[in-house]
């Protein structure tokens, strides 16, 4: 399987940007599909955004999409989500994962395999 280490966390003001990355270990990395979540204090994970294993097709939950972009650099076997015009309610602790998926993009968190520890992100008013 794939390891996966977040980081780009942090606090940012309403309004702001911020670009978490996802490093994974493994040979296979360019095989999956990845995909981020969220989870804020009280309310289940959910999912924001995906990419299929190509690199070809993102995929984004209505709540952030204009405002997030998801890319990958398959040479850096990272992935990336650039998240703009921040607001409150992005408040959450944010979690890569990977999905051996190939014929579509997944958006379940049963369809992955893999998942990062976390990173917190804060978005203050």
């Amino acid at each position: 399987q794939v390891q996966l280490v977040e980081s780009g966390g942090g606090l940012v003001q309403a309004g702001g940007s911020l670009r978490l990355s996802c490093a994974a270990s493994g040979r296979t990395f360019s095989s999956y599909a990845m995909g981020w979540f969220r989870q804020a204090p009280g309310k289940e994970r959910e999912f924001v955004a995906a990419i299929n294993w190509s690199g070809s097709s993102t995929y984004y939950a209505d709540s952030v999409k204009g405002r997030f972009t998801f890319s990958r650099d398959k040479a850096k076997n990272t992935v990336y989500l650039q998240m703009n015009s921040l607001k409150r309610e992005d408040t959450a602790v944010y979690y890569c994962a990977a999905s051996p998926t190939r014929a579509t993009i997944p958006v379940r968190p049963e369809d992955f395999v893999s998942w990062g520890q976390g990173t917190q992100v804060t978005v203050s008013s």
